[in-house]
């Protein structure tokens, strides 16, 4: 029997998020599955569905409960919240089994009952605030994951989002926290607009967030560089227990809402940079943004082969 080497969560759920010809659209999970089990590391994948929604009480540490209310009274119908997050009868349901799907990860790798986790999911969540969606984004999955962790005992948790776009809603959440670093590397000027370097937190979390906002055309191996000697620095500084990826794939240069230069093979190299300083089996990462089917796909499986190493 050929050992597991990491498992990917999905759920047929988050097909049914129907955003028509919107660029995050279902299509970007198909490009995912289809690349990945294709691959040499296809073989060795454990495709799980938990299928349980995220609980109200782990959605309230991380937003409002006017917020909560809010996901939940999309049930059922279609519209839009702005021009760029949008919604079917099936998003609410679909919003949080994927934050559901993201701390089922988190907690199966950190409690040690999987080597490695890439979650599947969407809709995505860093840009969704205490108090708003936006972005695409209805639940911060990612930030409910680290909230959990730390709710079953986990210390520090390193969150790197290495989307293209700054993750607003994850640095609002943990602003004043100093037991999550944020890490961020994204275009600027861009959307959402945040993520400045004089961004580092604020109060008690002041110094545990990290931001590099990149110009247009930012090359690829100065980025590569950068990345692993913030790494080394936050290795050095935080000691983090557990690290929870937001990988969004819209870094890649074929991207259409993009503006970096990074290529496939480098969402691999900034994989294994982050597996060789933290450590296997304590490493989790989530599906962001990502809008090139043919690179999204590709990306997606040079980080999902590098979490296996």
């Amino acid at each position: 029997m050929t050992p597991t080497a990491v498992a990917v969560y999905h759920d047929p759920i988050f097909r049914e998020h129907d955003t028509g010809r919107h660029p995050e659209r279902p299509g970007r999970l198909e490009a995912i599955e289809r690349a990945i089990r294709a691959s040499p590391i296809g073989e060795r994948l454990a495709w799980r569905s938990p299928g349980e929604p995220v609980s109200d009480k782990a959605i309230l540490r991380c937003h409002t409960r006017g917020h909560l209310q809010a996901v939940k009274a999309i049930e059922g119908i279609h519209g839009a919240l702005d021009p760029d997050t949008v919604f079917s009868p099936a998003t609410s349901r679909a919003a949080f089994i994927a934050a559901g799907t993201v701390l089922r990860a988190a907690e199966a790798v950190y409690r040690g009952e999987e080597p490695a986790a890439f979650a599947l999911v969407r809709p995505p969540g860093h840009h969704a605030t205490p108090d708003r969606a936006m972005g695409f984004c209805f639940l911060n999955n990612v930030a409910i994951a680290a909230r959990h962790l730390q709710s079953i005992g986990c210390g520090r948790v390193l969150i790197i989002d290495w989307d293209v776009h700054h993750g607003n809603g994850t640095q609002d959440i943990f602003i004043e926290d100093p037991e999550v670093f944020y890490y961020s590397l994204h275009l600027h000027p861009h959307y959402p607009g945040t993520g400045m370097e004089w961004e580092t937190g604020s109060g008690a979390g002041r110094g545990k967030t990290l931001n590099r906002p990149l110009p247009h055309g930012f090359p690829r191996e100065e980025y590569v560089e950068l990345f692993e000697t913030d790494l080394d620095r936050i290795h050095e500084e935080f000691h983090p227990e557990f690290v929870l990826v937001s990988s969004g794939f819209d870094s890649h240069r074929e991207d259409p809402l993009g503006g970096l230069c990074l290529e496939d093979e480098d969402f691999g190299r900034l994989t294994r940079a982050v597996v060789s300083r933290f450590g296997r089996g304590r490493v989790a990462s989530a599906l962001e943004g990502g809008y090139h089917l043919e690179a999204l796909g590709r990306s997606a499986t040079a980080h999902v082969s590098a979490l296996a190493l």
